[in-house]
């Protein structure tokens, strides 16, 4: 049987704070995994890509690899770019602000191996899942928007706006392929297009928590994106 490999996609922007212990938790939580990093740096100005460049040594560059791109290109191309120096047959995308928490990766990989799922995708809103550090207009706003999406897509998943996922590479090829989105909807269209070409989508309970160092980058026009991105999917899928 083929041994799984396991890419995980990172992308960032200034996350010079975060990545280092993002990267030591990835280690610590997959110790008998094969599985490399690929860190799509945008240009970040504060240093991250130098911070990045330790860890390759401490590391190994073939086990973290550092694809930067010469400015901020959006969420939707970092997963493509990265995508193109994977060699795994499995990928996972997570943020590298630390609300996506490393300890969840080995569920993702046993409930996958469980299922033969395509995508395994973390949700907030199962029992077991949550969300800390949220204010409650913050909690409202993103409970609402998925409750949004899943009255008018019907997608079969609990959490549509999430971006910590674990993916078949194939399957994750097909979809992104048809993905027009940018930033913070395309997670929304990638979990609503994988639903619709009928990809076997498996759940497990994540608890987000908000990032720990540096400024959150969701702002009053994200909000807008998002409801033009709704309207987008409702005609198109």
């Amino acid at each position: 049987m083929e041994k799984n490999k396991y890419s995980i996609i990172v992308p960032t922007y200034n996350e010079r704070l975060n990545i280092a212990l993002l990267v030591y938790l990835i280690f610590k939580h997959l110790r008998d995994v094969d599985f490399e990093i690929i860190i799509v740096d945008d240009g970040s100005p504060d240093g991250t890509q130098q911070v990045v460049e330790q860890l390759q040594q401490l590391y190994g560059e073939d086990r973290i690899l550092l694809r930067a791109r010469a400015k901020k290109l959006g969420l939707g191309t970092a997963y493509i770019h990265g995508l193109k120096h994977a060699s795994g047959n499995f990928v996972v995308i997570m943020d590298a602000d630390l609300s996506h928490h490393p300890k969840y990766l080995p569920s993702f990989i046993k409930k996958q191996l469980e299922t033969g799922a395509s995508i395994v995708t973390g949700t907030r809103y199962v029992k077991g899942g949550g969300v800390h550090g949220w204010n409650l207009m913050r909690k409202l706003t993103s409970r609402g928007a998925n409750v949004l999406a899943q009255t008018l897509l019907w997608p079969g998943v609990s959490d549509l706006t999430g971006s910590f996922r674990l993916y078949r590479k194939s399957v994750l090829e097909d979809i992104i392929s048809s993905c027009v989105s940018k930033g913070y909807v395309f997670q929304m269209e990638m979990i609503v297009r994988a639903s619709r070409k009928g990809y076997h989508i498996e759940e497990v309970p994540i608890s987000f928590v908000d990032r720990v160092y540096g400024i959150s980058k969701l702002g009053g026009s994200e909000i807008v994106e998002y409801l033009k991105g709704l309207a987008y999917l409702l005609v198109t899928t």
